[in-house]
């Protein structure tokens, strides 16, 4: 028997349409922006397609009808997850411009669920030609003066793209995932990419990526300085989406480095290798020599009389002009500074990773100048460079926790020898939920993981990405160091965003008691109330600390103290050194740590 699928006014009189949401990343901050609504009809039925079902709408004259529709489902969709950010809702230019458009409406509704009009973007469609520009100057005009926010969608891929832009002069401006698929293999898109975003810079406009789908897409994006992504990188539309960037756009770290907090690292200068340098008044003939007295020097770089890098000579394209037929008699005795060509020049304290997206971002394949302030101190080669992030990739591997992939024991541990060796400023901050065993038991591991890994993001999103280093010691157990001198706020908002974000992970009846019932370690039924996460935080003194085992013993100690407070609790241990460590009993149930490790 054939079913018959519904048209659209049955949709639309039986209010048959769902919302989605996907995120939208702020690529600055690695946080959640907000979310754009995403509308779909019946899932049996054409209509699920959005564009067919809003074209069908438009035929039959109820376009403005679906549009309200689809704004209140995604409204109450948002405010119903309690979802953070703001909420990006879709609108067709062409309902401003009818008659049964009627302004408020949209205030109406969020006004019934507690939204604040601030938090909402109203996202402009641009597919249509030869727009009223007066009609819709109006139209952005009285959003504004309701207090949301405007966006253009799909810059580049309609009609009226820029103007409407100049026009209208919105608040977000999305780029069209058209222009962002490949661009890290397309010049041509990486130019247009560019020009926008230093219009919006001028314009005070934040521009969006639409359609980043992978990690090279992302890190070109991010090199241009775009402030905010959206694509299925970051989380595909889903009915329940995620509440925070995900775990591996955060350890991607920001401008194309990777703080200490993500994973080991070494600077350039371990690929140090020494050449001889040559002034840029030295003759080629001096030069020809060297080459063929040196078979393995493939550059010359020319530095100035103090030192400073002026660029490279290369072998092949020297020996090209100076053997060619009276190559010596022209140029033997013409100084070298005409011939050098540009050089990329690197700090010797530079990550490997940051060369690394340098020489690609500049489609370099050539070796590269070491300075340390701006003074020349060898050669870097790229083989040496791809073959130490291979190295360190592999290394990074092995010591990554592997449900969070953030660093494990060993790169803890050696981040605290070095700064200690360095005689540096740091407090170190030991993190432990409390009552996880038995949330564990009652809901099952992978609720568990849930929690860990949500855990993970909140510590990786307040955390200094420039100073700090989050590690994930194991189970439910997460290192912090800290450098920065707001680093009792920092773990501050780490507790209130805990305490915001536990409720999601138990049932509607455990939340409203508070907690859950179930059998405690000696089989004895009890009652635990809601996860809480306890810190503990101690402050080392380089000179009375001689390794990392020291300053285990005092994270350790601060844990086990900031565990006795109730609820989500910050304990500040005022020890500095092992000689003020004592022993202070565990509280039952908890596991005692040795001294010398965490």
């Amino acid at each position: 028997m054939r079913t018959e699928l519904p048209t659209i006014d049955e949709v639309l009189d039986r209010e048959q349409v769902g919302t989605v949401l996907q995120p939208l990343v702020d690529l600055r901050s690695d946080r959640i922006l907000g979310y754009e609504a995403l509308s779909r009809g019946p899932g049996d039925s054409p209509l699920h397609n959005p564009l067919v079902l809003f074209d069908a709408a438009t035929e039959q004259g109820r376009l403005v009808e679906l549009e309200n529709l689809c704004r209140r489902r995604a409204i109450e969709a948002f405010t119903a997850q309690g979802l953070p950010g703001k909420l990006f809702i879709n609108v067709t230019p062409d309902t401003l411009l009818q008659e049964d458009f009627r302004p408020g409406r949209t205030r109406a509704m969020l006004r019934r669920v507690g939204l604040p009009a601030e938090r909402v973007v109203v996202e402009l469609t641009e597919h249509f030609p030869n727009p009223d520009y007066e009609v819709l100057r109006r139209a952005t005009s009285h959003y504004r003066a309701m207090g949301f926010s405007i966006a253009i969608d799909d810059l580049g891929a309609g009609y009226a793209g820029l103007r409407l832009w100049s026009e209208l002069r919105p608040d977000y401006v999305k780029i069209d995932k058209h222009f962002i698929r490949g661009i890290e293999q397309d010049l041509v898109k990486r130019e247009f990419v560019r020009s926008i975003q230093e219009i919006a810079t001028g314009l005070g406009c934040v521009s969006i990526a639409e359609g980043v789908e992978t990690e090279g897409e992302m890190r070109i994006t991010r090199s241009l300085d775009i402030a905010v992504g959206q694509g299925y990188l970051f989380g595909a539309p889903a009915l329940a989406p995620p509440r925070h960037a995900p775990l591996a756009l955060l350890y991607a770290g920001t401008n194309g480095t990777n703080g200490p907090r993500f994973r080991l690292s070494d600077a350039v200068i371990s690929l140090l290798r020494e050449a001889p340098a040559v002034g840029p008044e030295t003759r080629f003939e001096a030069v020809g020599e060297m080459f063929r007295n040196a078979g393995g020097l493939n550059t010359i770089p020319v530095v100035d009389h103090a030192g400073g890098p002026l660029g490279i000579i290369r072998r092949s394209r020297f020996m090209d002009l100076f053997l060619s037929p009276y190559g010596r008699d022209l140029h033997g005795r013409k100084p070298v500074r005409s011939l050098a060509e540009p050089a990329l020049v690197v700090e010797h304290d530079t990550p490997v990773e940051a060369v690394s997206q340098q020489i690609t971002d500049g489609g370099g394949e050539h070796d590269f100048i070491i300075a340390r302030n701006g003074t020349y101190l060898g050669m870097g080669a790229v083989m040496d460079l791809l073959r130490k992030i291979t190295d360190l990739q592999i290394r990074n591997a092995r010591y990554a926790n592997p449900l969070t992939q953030l660093p494990g024991n060993v790169p803890v541990y050696e981040f605290i020898d070095d700064l200690l060796g360095q005689g540096s400023d740091f407090r170190i901050a030991y993190c432990d939920l409390d009552h996880f065993k038995p949330f564990n038991d009652h809901y099952g591991y992978s609720q568990g993981d849930e929690v860990i890994k949500t855990v993970a993001a909140l510590l990786l999103e307040h955390m200094d990405d420039r100073l700090d280093f989050v590690g994930h010691i194991g189970g439910d157990d997460f290192i912090i160091i800290l450098r920065g001198a707001d680093w009792e706020a920092r773990c501050q908002a780490v507790l209130d965003a805990f305490a915001g974000e536990v409720g999601q992970f138990y049932s509607g009846g455990d939340r409203a008691q508070g907690g859950i019932r179930c059998e405690d370690r000696a089989g004895n039924a009890s009652f635990f109330p809601l996860l809480s996460l306890s810190i503990g935080v101690a402050h080392p003194d380089p000179e009375r600390c001689y390794s990392h085992h020291d300053v285990a013993a005092l994270a350790s100690e601060a844990k086990h103290q900031a565990k006795r407070q109730p609820g989500n609790s910050l304990y500040r241990d005022r020890r500095q050194g092992p000689s003020e460590t004592e022993a202070i009993p565990v509280a039952a149930g908890d596991r005692a740590i040795p001294p010398t490790q965490f």
